[in-house]
């Protein structure tokens, strides 16, 4: 709790710093440098190269960075917030750590499928939460990203039926109390490690597993050092391409249309690509020698439940968006 609130104040005190200094005006010759973990050829980054770059090249150069190689995962949404970073790819895990009220989309079992992330994020009940995330961090969610149905893919031959199966396995998350809480829900043993080093950790030992969607998993080889994939569809996991809300509010009206635009083409295209490998990706692994197969999905979705909703997460979930989200079709 000390370190989260050391981040909060440091947040804001960056935000104060950063609101006192004189804007350059904008126009042809802006960069909007983007730093993310994602490799080159995952989807969301090949859409934002091919879709959303060309788009917006009349008002913005877009320079991405991939491979966590300008920061360190996890630590974009502070340097936005000092000014050293312009975008980001971001997740409700990354958010919930300065925004408790957003770990409820780091809940298992929450959204249905793509359509229904897509819809939720259009519809409006995320419109106190997207303020909060202006307002308190100074990042504007542009739009949201589909990173597919996340699945449990293991090193070991072990056959994983319910969530009891899981004991002891040394599973891979993100270094996030939101992440890490996800994978003890499951009945793992939740090992925080950066995504950049999960191929090593897998290889050698030092984790068990890791949970990805198909499309990741086929993206960076991790079939290469795994025996296995547990069909868990746990999270329709989502990301949301961020902007510094200054950086935002320096372009004109109808250059904001232009990004605007651009962001939410670059994800239906991405969304859409990622469907489709997702629908092709069980047969590819089975052809490299792993087993792919679903759990007792009942027992796993009635367990990950139960847990949110007994943990201290719940407290800070505004009342009624459970209802709010479960409505919108």
């Amino acid at each position: 709790m000390q370190g989260f609130l050391k981040r909060r104040t440091f947040i804001g005190a960056a935000l104060a710093g950063a609101a006192v200094l004189s804007a350059p005006a904008f126009g042809q010759g802006v960069t909007l440098r983007l730093s993310t973990p994602a490799t080159p050829t995952d989807q969301r980054s090949l859409a934002l190269t091919e879709v959303f770059a060309p788009a917006i090249k009349d008002i913005a150069k877009f320079e991405p960075h991939f491979n966590a190689t300008l920061f360190k995962q996890g630590t974009e949404l502070e340097a936005i917030a000092r000014g050293n970073l312009d975008m980001s790819i971001t997740s409700a895990q990354e958010l919930a750590t300065l925004i408790p009220a957003w770990s409820i989309f780091t809940a298992g079992y929450l959204l249905r499928d793509a359509d229904h992330q897509k819809k939720v994020f259009a519809s409006g009940v995320m419109d106190d939460l997207k303020k909060m995330a202006e307002d308190k961090l100074g990042v504007k969610l542009l739009t949201v990203m589909y990173l597919g149905r996340r699945q449990v893919n293991l090193r070991t031959d072990k056959e994983i039926k319910t969530p009891a199966d899981m004991e002891g396995v040394k599973l891979r998350m993100p270094g996030t109390e939101a992440w890490l809480f996800l994978g003890k829900a499951l009945g793992a043993n939740p090992t925080p490690m950066a995504f950049t080093e999960v191929y090593t950790g897998l290889q050698t030992g030092a984790i068990d597993g890791q949970d990805n969607p198909l499309p990741t998993n086929k993206d960076s080889k991790f079939y290469e050092v795994t025996k296995q994939i547990v069909l868990t569809s746990h999270l329709v996991d989502q990301n949301y391409l961020a902007i510094s809300k200054k950086v935002w509010d320096k372009f004109t009206p109808d250059q904001q249309k232009v990004l605007q635009k651009a962001a939410d083409d670059a994800a239906e295209s991405g969304r859409q690509k990622q469907l489709k490998l997702e629908a092709e990706l069980e047969q590819f692994f089975k052809e490299k020698g792993l087993k792919v197969y679903a759990p007792d999905l009942d027992a796993f979705r009635k367990k990950v439940q139960a847990d949110y909703l007994a943990s201290k997460f719940a407290k800070d979930w505004p009342a009624g968006l459970v209802d709010k989200i479960n409505a919108v079709k």
